[in-house]
């Protein structure tokens, strides 16, 4: 549309019009410039000139009012209380406003802020976890459990940190199981680790419970963190029973001791797991140990151990063995040998656990061209429960050179003889 100005008034009255309106404009986008400038340099001075610039600026208010969180509370709840009021739809404002009524004590004003936090931000796990904070920090532990049920039921990366927090708020392992844990295996795989990590046993043994009657998968690096946390607690009853659990859960059955050998792969023909109730070794530099398939007596392959002047306390591979005490029992092993030189041997021998007790000792196991069996029979005693078998040297830490195959490795125990 084209207006004609005819009479130079109103030529001169749209020229000033246009001025003003140029004017208005840059005066106006100058303003907000200036309030962002001295809003980033986030100190009082400037965050209070850029809520003078733009008064209506919700985030202004917002920032002006964390400058005075740590400094001034009550200044802080009053900018909180603007930003919310110029925009109401902002979850982390209502938040930031019931922090600020928590460190003032107004937990009636605090109250409020919190439920529109939440219903702003229902589902962001962000909001859940600040206000779980705020309500814990308050004493307000039933809230805080709502709180963490959600905060449990979301599979998200923010899991990991909300567990911890959440058992820190109510440590009751039947509370959780009853009314907090998603029924997820990852879930209580987590638990499980924060329960070994704070030494909580009585409660580990609850979720470790729990988490056999998903009847789902379980990652073996977890069973084997479990297993060993309860040897080292020396309740190997415990352990051998979650061992046994987890046969079919993480793909172990081939790996449990049965009645007729208590040694786990005891012919290695399965890959050494080097955790739990298979076979554990240290490595040695001095000392090669490899799964040989063309030297093998009772199975498809043997252990071959290489000492190359190694000054040794042992082979750097043994088993513990869940044993009945008071029990009897029958040990027996295939070895083949070639140029052993030095002083002494290497030998089988088994051990208490925990007390380091000598139970038994073969021959020491010398050069042989031909497979070879040594066998003893044994009692233990009513004290020991697990077993160290290792392949000992003796006298420790001599240098030792050769080469030597074990295979057949056997324990069983012998039927009880009772009146």
């Amino acid at each position: 549309m084209r207006i004609q100005a005819k009479s130079p008034a109103t030529k001169t009255f749209l020229l000033i019009s246009a001025f003003l309106l140029c004017f208005l404009f840059i005066a106006f986008a100058g303003c907000q410039y200036l309030a962002s400038v001295f809003a980033e340099r986030n100190d009082q001075v400037n965050l209070q000139r850029a809520v003078r610039l733009q008064p209506f600026n919700a985030e202004y208010r917002n920032r002006l009012g964390i400058y005075f969180s740590l400094l001034n509370p009550d200044a802080a709840a009053q900018s909180f209380r603007a930003a919310v009021s110029l925009n109401p739809y902002r979850a982390d404002y209502w938040l930031a406003l019931a922090r600020a009524y928590n460190s003032l004590d107004n937990v009636q004003a605090q109250e409020p802020a919190l439920r529109n936090a939440l219903k702003m931000g229902p589902t962001d796990p962000t909001i859940l976890w600040e206000t779980a904070n705020v309500y814990f920090s308050g004493g307000n532990t039933e809230e805080t459990l709502n709180l963490c049920r959600r905060l449990l039921n979301d599979p998200g990366p923010d899991f990991g940190q909300a567990l911890p927090f959440c058992w820190r708020v109510k440590p009751d392992v039947d509370m959780f199981i009853s009314k907090l844990m998603p029924p997820r295996t990852d879930a209580y795989e987590s638990f499980l680790d924060l329960l070994i990590s704070k030494q909580e046993t009585v409660a580990a043994t609850r979720a470790w419970g729990q988490l056999v009657s998903l009847h789902n998968p379980i990652l073996r690096p977890r069973v084997f963190e479990y297993v060993n946390y309860l040897l080292k607690k020396e309740q190997p009853d415990a352990a051998i029973k979650v061992w046994q659990q987890a046969g079919p859960l993480a793909d172990i059955s081939d790996y449990q001791p049965s009645r007729e050998n208590l040694v786990v792969n005891g012919n290695f023909s399965l890959p050494i797991l080097k955790a739990g109730f298979d076979w554990i070794y240290q490595k040695n530099r001095n000392v090669s140990l490899t799964l040989d398939p063309a030297q093998h007596q009772s199975g498809t392959r043997s252990l071959f151990i290489s000492f190359d002047d190694a000054q040794i306390e042992d082979a750097g591979i043994g088993q513990l063995v869940f044993v009945h005490p008071n029990g009897t029992y029958d040990f027996s092993a295939n070895f083949k040998a070639e140029q052993i030189e030095g002083a002494g041997g290497i030998r089988f021998a088994l051990e208490d656990a925990y007390t380091h007790a000598p139970i038994l000792a073969t021959d020491n196991l010398t050069d042989t061209s031909n497979w070879k069996q040594v066998d003893r029979t044994f009692t233990v005693g009513p004290e020991t429960s697990l077993l160290m078998l290792r392949l000992q040297r003796l006298p420790a830490g001599d240098v030792i050179k050769g080469k030597l195959w074990i295979d057949g490795v056997r324990l069983t125990e012998q039927p009880q003889q009772r009146p």
